[in-house]
């Protein structure tokens, strides 16, 4: 069985594990990362309890150590056929407010961790000439907004790196892409921390859950003859 890894797993109805249950029915064994034991556990049991494998690995995307021997206990049960960056928190705040070691904290989970993971997907992948590397992005990976300096400079980072990533891998046979999420995904993160926000979208508001992970599933399934680089999701209400 190939393997597949997601990194930046959470609570089960967030987009992480929403990620890691479906492609654990794409006959992928997952192997889930994150740092929080308690929540990968609760994700490798609905995995598991839909019939599916995974496996869970306590790890910070931005500690080498963590995720060089990420990719290597997913490498030792089969080949990586799929490695996906989910990590990155939104990181709000004034520029002039804000302090070194915030913004740098941004940095090393959208760009630094992305390019960790990035390089030891490769790694594994080019021996086989063939794997799928996929990056979360947000609309700030596009576009600077008052008060997201920080997450703009991070997740535009991402997306440079993913752009160079796939110019540089696309011809070994690895696709690369990189999916905007562009606006408030209708998951446990936003019901729980801005449970009023919520209710004022509604879910016609909200991202679907569904949609995303299905942009994700068309971005592996794309045959060679047809790679795209970005895919965006976003509602019909969206203003963009």
């Amino acid at each position: 069985m190939n393997t597949a890894i997601v990194m930046g797993v959470g609570p089960l109805a967030g987009m992480g594990a929403q990620l890691a249950l479906r492609f654990a029915g794409l006959d992928l064994e997952v192997f889930i990362a994150g740092r929080d034991a308690g929540k990968l556990g609760a994700v490798v049991d609905a995995v598991q309890a839909a019939g599916g494998k995974a496996r869970a690995v306590v790890a910070d995307a931005t500690r080498e150590p963590d995720v060089i021997a990420l990719f290597e206990q997913a490498a030792a049960a089969g080949r990586i056929d799929c490695a996906i960056y989910n990590a990155g928190n939104n990181t709000p705040g004034r520029i002039a407010e804000m302090s070194a070691e915030y913004f740098e904290n941004a940095w090393r989970i959208c760009t630094l961790g992305g390019f960790l993971f990035a390089r030891e997907a490769l790694r594994h992948m080019q021996p086989h000439g063939q794997g799928t590397l996929l990056f979360t992005g947000a609309s700030a990976s596009l576009r600077g907004r008052p008060n997201f300096g920080a997450f703009a400079a991070g997740k535009a980072g991402l997306r440079a790196l993913a752009q160079s990533l796939a110019k540089e891998a696309g011809p070994q046979g690895i696709h690369v892409a990189h999916v905007v999420i562009d606006g408030a995904i209708n998951g446990d993160k936003i019901r729980t921390r801005m449970p009023e926000y919520a209710a004022k979208l509604g879910d016609d508001g909200m991202i679907a859950m569904d949609a995303i992970v299905d942009a994700y599933a068309f971005l592996y399934r794309q045959p060679r003859s047809g790679w795209s680089f970005e895919l965006d999701v976003r509602t019909a209400q969206e203003s963009w």
